[in-house]
């Protein structure tokens, strides 16, 4: 059974940083990508960040130059850094693989940013 255990989210002051992590265990196959995503309350879920088999990244444009994601392939997970963090990055950010045939997505992690 796959699993993807999210950590690291909090409360952070504005300006602070953190760093999530994501841990896949389990059997899985045919990774194509490793995101970050977050949902806001009232809002829908969106990208924060992802990055594909190959090493490439992909942010969305409210993190970008602000965020830096990054895998190990060796210990199956990804890890997301982010700094100068903003009220506006509070929300529940959830890990997702992507593989050929099938989403997985972890359970979340609150981050709240207060000013």
């Amino acid at each position: 059974q796959v699993q993807l255990v999210e950590s690291g989210g909090g409360l952070v002051q504005a300006g602070g940083s953190l760093r999530l992590s994501c841990v896949v265990s389990g059997s899985i196959f045919s990774v194509r990508a490793m995101g970050w995503y977050r949902q806001a309350p009232g809002r829908q879920r969106e990208l924060v960040a992802d990055i594909t088999s190959g090493g490439s990244t992909k942010y969305s444009d409210s993190v970008n130059g602000r965020s830096t994601i990054s895998r190990d392939n060796a210990k199956n997970t990804v890890d997301l850094q982010m700094n100068s963090l903003k009220r506006e990055d509070t929300a529940v950010y959830y890990c997702r693989v992507t593989t050929s045939f099938y989403d997985y997505w972890g359970q979340g992690t609150q981050v709240t940013v207060s000013s």
